[in-house]
Parts: structure tokens; C-alpha cells; sequence
């Protein structure tokens, strides 16, 4: 069983969404003690823009590789300016590929990376979720559901928000968010 831990926080060590994916990706492995874990930090060992050599030589693009080597995949994203960090929208570009992660037929995309289970870990400064007056703004969660979905694959969300409303609020949604992922289903099966 193979996870899969990215992080693309900017925040460094005052990243709620970096605490939300560690107890995540560490509660998969208490679960599943076997678990190879490869963790990147796309903030530390930033991905160039995508071009089209990546495209063209999908057996070359070690994002992709790994990705489809992943049982699980865990997603530590920040939401910034209304959306994820564009250091996650590069890993992204590298495994959106045709022809690996997707493919177009008659009826239209298909996915084709369905099977494994992803957990997004995302923190937001406000409230964006469903009836918030904030949500005509979001564009993470929403882009993300999006992005995995095309690719057959329906991601599970932990959120963290309301962390720049004050040190009460931070605390209670960084905790809210914790407990969350400390509470996951250990299983390997996507939900």
C-alpha cells in the first residue's frame, strides 16, 4: 500500500493546512503500519510551470509516476486569493495527462485513475462553505472536486476555516478540522 503526502502551503510551520494533512497521513499509518509512505513539499521543491516536454513524455514525469503508484493520495492546500496555491496547480498540470489519468470517447471524458482515495486537507481564512456569504468566491474545494473528479476520482475534504477571524476562531477551526482527521476511516477504500 502506497501513500502519497503532498503539501502547498506557503505558511511553513504556522500552516493549518500542513497540521490537518500530518495528523491525516498519520492516521492512515497507524491504521495501516505497512503503509511506503513519499511525501513532497511543492513549497520547498517547487514544479516549474507545465510545458509541453512534460506533456509529450508522460513516462519522464515523476509527479505522474508517483501519483499513479499512490493507493492513497493526502493534499495539504492553503486557499489563497480564491483558490489553491499555484504550486499545487503545477503537480496538478503533471498529472492531468491524457491518455493516463483521462482519456475522451464517444460519450465524452472518462477517468481513469478511479480506485484510489485522496484527502484534501484545506484551510481558508473565511467561511466559503455552503451559504456562507463567502462561497460565490470559492474556488478550491469547488476546482479540486473538479480536477479529481474529470479524472474518476471523488476527493474527501477536511476544512479548516474562519482562521483569520481571530486567535478564538483560528484555534476552533484549526481543532475542528484536527479532530476530523484524526477521526478518518483508516481504510484504503475510496468513499
Amino acid at each position: 500500500m502506497n501513500l502519497l503526502h503532498l503539501d502547498s502551503s506557503i505558511q511553513g510551520e504556522g500552516s493549518a493546512s500542513r497540521a490537518v494533512s500530518a495528523a491525516a497521513a498519520e492516521r492512515l499509518r497507524v491504521e495501516n503500519p505497512a503503509i511506503a509512505t513519499v511525501y513532497r513539499d511543492l513549497v520547498a521543491q517547487p514544479l516549474p510551470h507545465l510545458t509541453l516536454d512534460v506533456l509529450a513524455d508522460p513516462a519522464a514525469n515523476a509527479e505522474l509516476q508517483a501519483f499513479l503508484a499512490a493507493d492513497i493520495v493526502v493534499i495539504g492546500a492553503g486557499f489563497y486569493n480564491f483558490s489553491i496555491p499555484s504550486q499545487l496547480k503545477a503537480w496538478l498540470d503533471r498529472i492531468l495527462i491524457a491518455g493516463q489519468t483521462f482519456s475522451y470517447g464517444p460519450e465524452g471524458p472518462q477517468g481513469l485513475a478511479g480506485g484510489k482515495r485522496v484527502i484534501v486537507a484545506l484551510a481558508r481564512g473565511g467561511f466559503y462553505g455552503e451559504g456562507a456569504p463567502g462561497a460565490p468566491h470559492e474556488h478550491g474545494e469547488t476546482y479540486l472536486k473538479s480536477a479529481l473528479g474529470f479524472i474518476g476520482i471523488v476527493p474527501e475534504f477536511v476544512v479548516a476555516e474562519g482562521l483569520a477571524l481571530g486567535d478564538a476562531a483560528r484555534e476552533a477551526g484549526i481543532a475542528g478540522a484536527l479532530s476530523a482527521a484524526r477521526g478518518l476511516a483508516g481504510s484504503t477504500a475510496t468513499a
